[in-house]
């Protein structure tokens, strides 16, 4: 079976890395420390300027923390739906829930409806879902094409029996895409115990700044924070590694 490969990345640079190493797909994010937002306009645009290949998923998500939005948050997420449509990207990916767990249905539907027959793709939201084969059954309802999960676990490898019995249970209605932790090591045992058609996964390595001059007191975030002067960035290498690795 030919696996379709999807790499989650923040940057065009990061989309050229990708088509380079021959990954069919990108999810395009901001933020991936906050696990992806939704990039700016212009990120979108120049990445779809650059690719000549590979589709462009965008993910639609205002903020990090949960999946519970108020309704200023849904009128912003609506509105990037359909700039991100009328910008040319291939799809959008969404994930919304309600506070008891469910998929978010009103919400979903809006979403879906400014997508406007792109692909639409459900994030791992699912992986906060209290009930997973009923939301499953939810989004096939609604038309999504394919779910992200990490199988409700830490990653895809220890959640893979969840993941199985979702694909089987979605059979021809979506597509359910393992996510999480996905490595040269484990890609394989992820495809064979889940049974999946496509995988999602980041292929990122640390890169110096190009900063020459670096003052060392400042920084721009609170605590918590990474180092000012090292970036991550998509290595085709290693996205080649992981094809290479999982078999197909």
């Amino acid at each position: 079976m030919s696996l379709t490969y999807e790499i989650c990345i923040d940057s065009t640079a990061g989309a050229l890395a990708a088509e380079q190493a021959g990954a069919h797909r990108v999810e395009l994010c901001s933020a991936l420390f906050e696990g992806g937002l939704t990039p700016t306009l212009g990120t979108v645009e120049a990445t779809l300027a650059a690719v000549s290949t590979i589709r462009v998923h965008v993910i639609i998500r205002p903020r990090g923390g949960d999946f519970i939005y108020d309704e200023y948050e849904v009128a912003a997420m609506e509105r990037d739906v359909a700039t991100i449509r009328d910008a040319g990207a291939q799809g959008v990916v969404i994930g919304v829930l309600t506070p008891s767990g469910e998929v978010n249905v009103e919400v979903a539907k809006r979403l879906i409806g400014a997508a406007g027959g792109l692909s639409v793709t459900f994030h791992r939201a699912f992986d906060m879902t209290a009930d997973p084969l009923a939301a499953l059954d939810t989004l096939a309802s609604l038309g999504v094409d394919r779910v992200l999960t990490s199988g409700q676990d830490v990653t895809a490898l220890e959640g893979a029996p969840l993941i199985a019995s979702l694909v089987e249970r979605a059979g021809d209605d979506l597509i359910v895409m393992p996510g999480g932790g996905i490595t040269p090591r484990n890609v394989h045992r992820v495809v064979e115990a889940t049974g999946a058609s496509e995988i999602h996964f980041a292929a990122l390595v640390d890169a110096p700044s190009p900063a020459v001059h670096r003052n060392p007191h400042p920084f721009m975030g609170g605590e918590l924070r990474q180092p000012e002067y090292s970036r991550l960035i998509t290595s085709p290498r290693l996205v080649s590694e992981v094809i290479a690795a999982s078999g197909s």
